[in-house]
């Protein structure tokens, strides 16, 4: 599998662990938790799995950039946060700066 699915699959994990951490309720609800946990540990491994074709920096930008920008939208459409036109353009740029790393990436 191409490096760059593997790096997509862990921002989405990323995204899997932050949303319910939202609803443990400082790890004393226990599925949120569990679930918490296990999209971490994934997240992880495919992170891992992702180094194998992709420079550190890049993988790590992108990375965090897919897990933050897809958090955000999760809130938007789930969790009722604000969809300003400013926070629009700030995750517009997000999506630009991973795209761009991509692009730069041999």
């Amino acid at each position: 599998m191409n490096s760059w699915i593997y790096l997509v699959i862990a921002g989405i994990c990323e995204v899997c662990w932050a949303v319910p951490l939202k609803f443990s309720d400082g790890f004393t609800k226990i599925v949120p938790s569990v679930l918490t946990v296990i999209f971490l540990i994934l997240s992880m491994v495919f992170l891992e799995y992702s180094l194998k074709g992709i420079p550190l920096g890049t993988e790590y930008a992108c990375w965090t950039a897919i897990g933050a920008a897809g958090t955000v939208i999760v809130g938007m459409i789930f969790l009722n946060e604000s969809t300003s036109p400013l926070r629009l353009l700030f995750l517009f740029l997000i999506i630009a700066g991973v795209v761009g790393l991509k692009l730069t990436t041999s």
